[in-house]
Order: structure tokens, then C-alpha cells, then sequence
């Protein structure tokens, strides 16, 4: 976690708990269709909510938006100074850019004064497709020059006296993204929006923001995610979740051990773990279930979970607290198990 912290709203960033985000995929001038994509981002978990700003329109639209919605609103502009400063006007409660850009040294300077003047946060945002000529003849295609070319940018706004900054170094390469971050964490204090940009699809997408992402928050490293994917945005933000989730950073959910089965397993209990995976989907509170197949490992596996079930063809045994405290038929053992879950849902 990063050192400094920044305010986007009334959320803070730094030194604290990981925040969730995601990305409108609607136009955002269409003020309708972007409060109710919000609100579904919203509902899903989503922290802070970024917003392409690509004309007058957009920027002028964030004013409704955010009298509607109830999560910071971020407001994403490229290659206007003029735009920038609109949507911060118009009640953008972060800015992301790219100083490169944006414009020369003047509209900077105009970017960064608008920035101070309404306490407002910038994401420096920096990814493969943006690094500086210079930094490619120095390093490569490399961490090192995606690295460089982000703390180069970050040193033109500080210049003109802005400090609240968060930092992106994003790669559509899982080992790339990895590496730069890590890099990047030795070098500042500010703190870091991890991701892996352009991921893909759901499943693939899906699968690099887990590795790429959870690798780094193990290592201590992030404020906030964003996993990046070529679908719905809610699945960004459920998937973004069950990544803090894995790598133990949010802890009030219910964590279902299930068994992959094999040949010994004389019961339905791939079944019976997809019904319980959607019974205590979205229940906020700490609890671990286990769903086994046999009894070769499944007492030993539940042993630290709240309530577990494992058993054959004839009987199922439940655990309670990793001990044996039930034996039921196999033909009833999915209406006394989910009675049992139920009492421990409460």
C-alpha cells in the first residue's frame, strides 16, 4: 500500500483498503444510460466509477450524472487541455490523463492550475502504447521505459505544483505489467491503480487480471483495481472482488472449498456445490463452506470451515467447525445441509 494518500471524493486512496473499479461503456453525454450503468456498478460493489469524456457534451453531462449516483466519478480525457478543465469544472472528482497528450507545456500548465484550484486528484496513466521516443531509444520496449515514461509525467504536473497524483503503468502482458509495477512501487510513494489493460474477453480477461493483479497485491503493492475485460462492466467489478477475495484482502464473504471430484465420488456433489455457491452469492459475512466428495480428504479439508458435508452413496457425514456432527442418508442430505447453512447464514 502506497505511503500518500489522495482524496477522490470522499473516498481516500493509500494505506488502506483496496478500492474496486470500473469503466461506463455507454456514450456519457447520454446522462440516462450512464446513471443506470453507474447504478449497476454501484450495486455490484463498484468503488469509483470512470467515464470517457471525448467532447463538450461529455464533460458537460458529468454535472447530471453526479447529482444521480452516489460513487466518485472520474472523468478520462486524451488529447484536450480544454475538455480537462470542463469536466472538472462540470464536478469530475478525478481526472485522468496522459501529460503526453494533452498538449504542450502551456496546456499543461492550464490542466494543472484548473486541477489546484478545485482540489481535485490526476491519474497519471501511463501504458505500453504511450511511451515516450526517448525512453524507447534509452530502454525498449520495457518495464524500465514504461516506468520511466510514467515518473517523467508525473514530474511535469509536479512542477506546476500539483501532489495529489495516482499512478497506472498498464500492460496488456501479465509478466510486463508484473514487472513495471513492481518497479514503479520502489520508486514512489503515491498510490498505484493496478491492471492489465486490454485483457481480452471475459474468461482470458479474467484469468491475466487475477494473475497479474493478484500477484502484485500479494506483494503489498496497490490503492485500487480495475480488471479490464470485453464484456458487461458489473462482471468487471464481480470479478475484481473475488480477486481480493482470493488473495485475502477482503475477508466478509462466503468462502465455498468445493471438491473437483474424482472416481470415488458416489454422490451429487458437483451439483450440490453450484447450489451453494449461488445461495451465498452476495452474503456479506465471514463464514467457509466446505462441499466434498469423499471421505479420503474431505474431513481433513473442512477442517477449519464453519460447515462441511462429505460422504458416498449411502451416507453423507456434516461437520460443524471441522468435526463430524451429522450422519444423514445420501437421499436427504441436500435439505438437511442447507438447513444447517441456512442456521449459520443468520
Amino acid at each position: 500500500m502506497s505511503l500518500k494518500k489522495v482524496n477522490i471524493g470522499k473516498m481516500t486512496l493509500g494505506g488502506g483498503r483496496v478500492a474496486v473499479q470500473s469503466m461506463t461503456t455507454v456514450k456519457t453525454g447520454d446522462v440516462e444510460s450512464s446513471v443506470a450503468q453507474i447504478l449497476r456498478l454501484e450495486k455490484a460493489g463498484c468503488d469509483i466509477v470512470r467515464v470517457a469524456v471525448a467532447d463538450e457534451g461529455d464533460a458537460l453531462a458529468l454535472s447530471a450524472i453526479k447529482a444521480r449516483v452516489h460513487v466518485p466519478v472520474v472523468a478520462d480525457v486524451h488529447f484536450s487541455a480544454r475538455l480537462a478543465v470542463l469536466a472538472v469544472e462540470n464536478g469530475a472528482d478525478k481526472l485522468r490523463i496522459n501529460p503526453g497528450n494533452i498538449g504542450g507545456e502551456q496546456e499543461i500548465a492550464y490542466v494543472a492550475a484548473c486541477l489546484k484550484a478545485h482540489k481535485i486528484p490526476v491519474r497519471v496513466g501511463a501504458n505500453t502504447g504511450s511511451i515516450e521516443r526517448h525512453f524507447l531509444e534509452k530502454y525498449g520496449r520495457s518495464p524500465a521505459a514504461l516506468v520511466e515514461s510514467a515518473l517523467f509525467n508525473v514530474a511535469v504536473l509536479e512542477r506546476h505544483g500539483v501532489e495529489e497524483i495516482v499512478l497506472s503503468v498498464k500492460a496488456s502482458g501479465v509478466p510486463f505489467t508484473v514487472d513495471a509495477y513492481t518497479l514503479l512501487s520502489g520508486r514512489t510513494d503515491y498510490p498505484l491503480h493496478l491492471g492489465v489493460t486490454e485483457a481480452g474477453g471475459e474468461r482470458m480477461g479474467v484469468v491475466k487480471s487475477a494473475a497479474g493483479i493478484g500477484a502484485l497485491l500479494l506483494k503489498g503493492i496497490g490503492d485500487t483495481i480495475r480488471v479490464s475485460l470485453s464484456c458487461d462492466p458489473v462482471k468487471e467489478v464481480v470479478a475484481a472482488h473475488d480477486i481480493l477475495r482470493a488473495v485475502g484482502l477482503e475477508t466478509e464473504f462466503v468462502d465455498v472449498v468445493s471438491c473437483p471430484t474424482c472416481g470415488r465420488c458416489a454422490y451429487d456433489c458437483l451439483t450440490l456445490a453450484a447450489k451453494v455457491e449461488e445461495r451465498t452469492r452476495g452474503v456479506n459475512k465471514k463464514r467457509k463452506v466446505a462441499v466434498m466428495g469423499c471421505v479420503v480428504n474431505g474431513p481433513g479439508e473442512a477442517r477449519d470451515c464453519d460447515l462441511g458435508i462429505a460422504g458416498g452413496k449411502e451416507y453423507c457425514v456434516i461437520m460443524q467447525k471441522g468435526m463430524p456432527d451429522e450422519r444423514v442418508s445420501a437421499a436427504e442430505a441436500e435439505t438437511v445441509f442447507f438447513r444447517r447453512l441456512e442456521e449459520i447464514l443468520k
